[in-house]
């Protein structure tokens, strides 16, 4: 099999030949590294590749540099840790190896994840693959862009406040942000918010490593009709392009006999609050605020003089605001919720709106209620505008992975929707 077949194989395909003896397991690891050597030179997905990864399954991982690999560097793309070299693997990451998934590397990200791009002081900015000087999307864009990139068959990211979803709607990969702790992690995260999650090209890649990670077995949902709920905009409005495929993606449920329904959607006061939130997590880590980024530094001395009182209000108003928007619809009147998964297309890497600003409010009007509201959600490509992927947002149930993944694969499955390989990257 040519290189370029491997590089896109999917997980199912590769355990199913590897398992019949049809491919040998190091094949795949083996393409991916040749099509990282050929392309993240200009991608620039990967801070760390280990040239000596093996696998016995087949199947090969890459893992956002906020959470441990043993022997690699770990440096959540701050200065304060960027000689820091991880002495254990994240539960997530054991996981895979046990598994028999090789880890090609640990992947670019934004510092201290704070961003909806993915750029640093450390290392050179992610592009996303279908387009130089485009954004990927962040805070997981090293491994959204990795995985379109056909630079590994899944990757592993963390998602708080749509870090997940963004890159996947960006580079046009399906993207799943779990309920909160289904993959553990080893750190604390004092807000609850914060859910390590999976991505690949496909929803039956993003279901295996969600099953191996969080060490739960699938199992099928009913193919009955279901009742969707349909967010398409709010006062702080959206993009044109992504109303529209989420409108395309509407229609196509309808036409497999699901019944659609629009709902109020008011993300104003969950935007509000998780920017007290966040400057609180900022001014929390354990480095030196004096290494950090003038603007990541600024944010984290906001943090420093934020009371509990302002923490406990801001945390309750976005709470009770994305109670209203997601689980109430989806706790009386609907089995799942569908939206844009962004409210804007992908843009020039020097136009991303800054971190916590009026227009990062806007780029994730629709991602944000989904965190602080706790339950499942899946970006899943949905088309291009103007060449560059957009991308629509699936929301299920709480704790019903499973059931979500398989109403996603519905939709993928359907015209105009699913991967689709970004051009210039043949091997």
């Amino acid at each position: 099999m040519r290189t370029e077949e491997l590089v896109w194989l999917p997980a199912p395909k590769i355990l199913a030949r590897t398992g019949a003896r049809e491919l040998d397991p190091q094949a795949v690891v083996r393409a991916h590294l040749e099509a990282i050597d050929r392309f993240d030179p200009r991608i620039h997905a990967y801070i760390y590749v280990d040239r000596n990864a093996r696998s016995t399954s087949g199947v090969d991982v890459a893992v956002k540099d906020s959470q441990p690999v043993a022997g690699m560097p770990w440096t959540y793309a701050t200065p304060s840790w960027k000689d820091r070299i991880a002495t254990e693997d994240a539960v997530p990451v054991a996981r895979a190896r046990k598994a028999g998934m090789a880890v090609l590397g640990k992947t670019n990200l934004p510092e201290l994840a704070a961003a909806i791009g993915t750029t640093n002081t450390l290392f050179p900015a992610t592009n996303n693959p279908w387009r130089e000087g485009i954004t990927p999307g962040g805070s997981s864009g090293g491994s959204a862009a990795a995985v379109a990139a056909g630079m590994a068959t899944v990757a592993l990211g963390e998602d708080m406040g749509g870090s997940v979803r963004i890159p996947a709607s960006c580079c046009g990969v399906v993207g799943l942000r779990p309920t909160p702790d289904r993959i553990p992690c080893e750190m604390v995260d004092a807000a609850g918010l914060s859910s390590r999650g999976a991505l690949g090209r496909s929803v039956a890649d993003v279901r295996y490593l969600f099953s191996v990670a969080s060490a739960t077995e699938p199992h099928s949902s009913s193919k009955r009709a279901h009742r969707i709920g349909m967010a398409v905009d709010s006062s702080l409005g959206a993009d044109a392009a992504c109303q529209a495929a989420c409108r395309r993606a509407a229609d196509a449920l309808r036409s497999a006999g699901h019944v659609v329904e629009d709902i109020a959607w008011d993300p104003e006061p969950v935007a509000a609050g998780y920017a007290v939130v966040r400057r609180a997590s900022m001014a929390s880590f354990p480095a030196d605020l004096s290494t950090f980024g003038p603007g990541i530094r600024q944010l984290a001395e906001q943090g420093k003089s934020l009371t509990a009182m302002d923490y406990f209000h801001a945390f309750e108003s976005a709470t009770n605001a994305a109670n209203r928007a997601v689980n109430a619809p989806l706790h009386t009147a609907y089995d799942f919720l569908i939206t844009p998964t962004l409210g804007m297309v992908p843009m020039d890497i020097e136009r991303v709106p800054p971190f916590l600003g009026d227009e990062w409010r806007r780029y994730v009007q629709f991602v944000l209620p989904v965190s602080f509201a706790k339950v499942p959600a899946v970006s899943v490509p949905a088309g291009l505008h103007d060449g560059l992927p957009v991308g629509v947002q699936l929301v299920g149930q709480l704790g019903e992975e499973y059931a979500l993944l398989d109403f996603a694969e519905q939709l993928e499955t359907m015209d105009g929707f699913g991967f689709q390989r970004p051009p210039g990257l043949e091997n």
